[in-house]
C-alpha cells in the first residue's frame, strides 16, 4: 500500500469531531449578556425572577446555576447558540440537568431547541413560538407526571407527542436528562446516563400514516351471528314465581296506641324485604349454536402511507436558539450544565465532568441540608407549660 493510501485510510477511520453548538454551566455573572428575559411575553407582574445560586446544597458553592425564585410565575428565557444545528448526517443531542428544591406540585421543568435565525425575537419569546424540540419534566398534580419528548414534524405542522409517556424523577436532588435523536430515524432518552426510553420515530410518535386501516368497502354480514351467549329456550319459569312479592308488612308491626284512624288515617304496617322473594326471574344462559365468532373488520393497505426518510430533521431549516418557557406554582427548581451538540459520547464525557462529579458531594449536601432542616423545626416547636393545668384536676 502506497503512502498516500494509507495515510487516506488512517483519516478515514477517525471519526469526525464533535460540534458544540451551546454549552452553559452559568459560572459566571456574564450569563445575563447571554441569556434574554422576554419582555412582550408577559406582563412585568406574571414574570417571575430568576436567581443565580449554587443551590441551598451544593457540591460546590462556586458552582452555580439559575433557579426559579417566585410562585405561582411565568418564567421565560433563551439564548442563541454558538452556532446554528441544521439536521443531517450527526445525530441531534440535547442535555441539561434538572433539580427540583422544592416540593413540586405544579411546574414545568423543560426546555425547547427553538429555530428562527436571525428573525427570533428575544423579547416576543414565550408559549406560542414555534419549536423543534420540548424535552424535559413537568409535573402537575398527582396524575400528570410526564417527562416530555415533543418533536416538530414540519410534513404536518405539528407538535407530536411521544406516544407513550416517559415518567420524570421525583426527588430533590439533581438529574440529568438527555435526548438523542438519529439520523437511522430512531431516539433514546436518558436520565443520568440510563437509557430510559429509546425506538424508531415512527413507531413511537405520530410522524406516519398507519400501514394499514380498515377496508371502508367490507361491511359485516347481514347474517353474521356474533352473540355469544343466548337465553336456554327450554328453561321454563316455575309456576307461582311471579306471586312472590318482593316486599311483605312486617307481621310483628302493631298500630301505635296513640294513632288515630279519623286524624292520622287508616294505618298500615311497614313494609319489609319478603325473605321468600327470589328476585327477577331470568332464564339461564347457552352457548349460541349460531354464533360465528367476533367479526374483525378485514384491514387492507393504506394508501395514504408512506414512509419518510427524513422524521429526524426537526432542524430541517436549522435550529438557532435554546430557551425555557415555563409555569410554575411553587418556586424552586434549578437548571445547570446545558449542551446541545451532535455527538452523544461527546454529552456522555460533559455529564462525566459536571454532574457526575458532583452527584456524591451534592447528596451529602442534601442529607446535611435535610438534618439541619429537621432540627431546626424541632428547637421551633413550642414549650408546653405544664403550670397551666395545676388544680385542673380538682375541677374532674
Amino acid at each position: 500500500m502506497k503512502f498516500s493510501q494509507a495515510l487516506f485510510c488512517l483519516v478515514a477511520a477517525v471519526p469526525a469531531a464533535a460540534d458544540v453548538f451551546i454549552k452553559e454551566q452559568f459560572n459566571d455573572e456574564a450569563w445575563k449578556t447571554r441569556w434574554t428575559v422576554p419582555s412582550s411575553w408577559k406582563s412585568k407582574s406574571e414574570l417571575g425572577e430568576w436567581k443565580h445560586t449554587a443551590g441551598a446544597y451544593f457540591a460546590d458553592e462556586n458552582d452555580q446555576g439559575i433557579q426559579t425564585s417566585e410562585n405561582h410565575r411565568f418564567y421565560g428565557l433563551s439564548a442563541k447558540m454558538d452556532k446554528p444545528f441544521v439536521s443531517g448526517d450527526k445525530e441531534l443531542v440535547i442535555q441539561y440537568s434538572v433539580r427540583h428544591e422544592q416540593k413540586l406540585d405544579c411546574g414545568g421543568a423543560y426546555i425547547k431547541l427553538l429555530p428562527g435565525g436571525d428573525a427570533f425575537d428575544a423579547d416576543k419569546f414565550g408559549g406560542d413560538t414555534p419549536y423543534a424540540v420540548m424535552f424535559g419534566p413537568d409535573i402537575c398534580g398527582s396524575a400528570n407526571k410526564r417527562t416530555h419528548v415533543i418533536l416538530n414534524y414540519p410534513a404536518k405542522n405539528e407538535n407530536l407527542l411521544i406516544n407513550k409517556e416517559i415518567p420524570p424523577e421525583k426527588d430533590n436532588l439533581s438529574h440529568l436528562y438527555t435526548l438523542v435523536i438519529r439520523p437511522d430515524n430512531t431516539f433514546e432518552v436518558f436520565v443520568d446516563n440510563k437509557s430510559v426510553r429509546s425506538g424508531k420515530l415512527e413507531d413511537e410518535f405520530d410522524f406516519l400514516e398507519p400501514k394499514q386501516i380498515k377496508d371502508p368497502d367490507a361491511k359485516k354480514p347481514a347474517d353474521w351471528v356474533d352473540i355469544k351467549k343466548i337465553p336456554d329456550p327450554e328453561d321454563k319459569k316455575p309456576e307461582g314465581y311471579d306471586d312472590i312479592p318482593k316486599e311483605i308488612p312486617d307481621p310483628e308491626a302493631t298500630k301505635p296506641e296513640d294513632w288515630s284512624d279519623e286524624d292520622d288515617g287508616q294505618w298500615e304496617p311497614p313494609m319489609i324485604d319478603n325473605p321468600e322473594y327470589k328476585g327477577e326471574w331470568k332464564p339461564k344462559m347457552i352457548d349460541n349454536p349460531e354464533y360465528k365468532g367476533k367479526w374483525e373488520h378485514p384491514m387492507i393497505d393504506n394508501p395514504d402511507y408512506k414512509y419518510d426518510p427524513d422524521m429526524y430533521k426537526v432542524c430541517k431549516d436549522g435550529c438557532t436558539h435554546i430557551g425555557f418557557e415555563l409555569w410554575q406554582v411553587t418556586a424552586g427548581t434549578m437548571f445547570d450544565d446545558i449542551l446541545v451538540t451532535d455527538s452523544l459520547e461527546e454529552a456522555q464525557k460533559f455529564g462525566e465532568e459536571t454532574f457526575f462529579k458532583k452527584k456524591d458531594a451534592e447528596k451529602a449536601s442534601y442529607d446535611k441540608f435535610k438534618e439541619e432542616e429537621k432540627k431546626k423545626e424541632a428547637d421551633e416547636e413550642p414549650e408546653i407549660d405544664l403550670s397551666d393545668f395545676d388544680g385542673m384536676g380538682d375541677e374532674f
